[in-house]
């Protein structure tokens, strides 16, 4: 626990807030009132991941925005945006449950290593394309698609991981925090794409 001017104690870990405020943990090493909003983030490597999916959920709901931004101002056309949200999101929606499969077989941090790689590989694809001014439509097309296979295997492998980092006390807890994220990255990252 480090001290400032010997007068507040500012926590430097969880292990260090559970002995500043003992009340607040029970028998069981759960955190009871308010602390307990966020008490899988007491586990250091859920910490961690849940600040790099932060940024990358964030980049994530950028580029699906500008992947919509950028169909229109190609085509100027309903229908292929259509299409484009079609090709990103129907891969997830039949293939999630192979995700799964392959999320219980192989080791999960390296199958999100590669899942997050390829997702950062085709957004800088994609920003090289349109700073050189050489992206069509088809790019477009084949880079959604790119997408929504990516996701279809880094979902199911994220929600399966959550358990390895946080055991089965802090799981409920973890699963809220996660669908918390995901949803602030989905208000947050299409305000920041609009922006830029």
């Amino acid at each position: 626990m480090q001290t400032i001017s010997g007068k507040l104690h500012i926590p430097a870990s969880t292990k260090d807030l559970e002995r500043a405020v003992p009340e607040r943990v029970s028998e069981q090493g759960q955190l009871k009132g308010p602390l307990r909003a966020f008490s899988a983030l007491r586990h250091r490597n859920f910490r961690l991941f849940w600040c790099g999916q932060l940024i990358s959920l964030i980049g994530t709901w950028m580029q699906t925005t500008g992947l919509a931004w950028l169909v229109l101002q190609l085509t100027h056309s309903a229908w292929l945006l259509g299409i484009v949200g079609a090709l990103q999101f129907l891969p997830v929606l039949f293939l999630a449950l192979f995700g799964g499969v392959l999320a219980d077989r192989l080791p999960k941090r390296r199958v999100l290593l590669f899942t997050q790689s390829s997702a950062m590989l085709q957004a800088i694809i994609l920003w090289t394309l349109v700073a050189t001014g050489t992206v069509q439509i088809w790019h477009v097309f084949v880079l959604a698609f790119m997408l929504g296979l990516t996701n279809s295997v880094d979902m199911p492998t994220r929600q399966a991981f959550v358990m390895d980092m946080v055991g089965k006390v802090d799981l409920p807890n973890a699963v809220a925090l996660n669908s918390s994220l995901f949803n602030m990255a989905r208000i947050v990252g299409p305000g920041i794409a609009g922006i830029i």
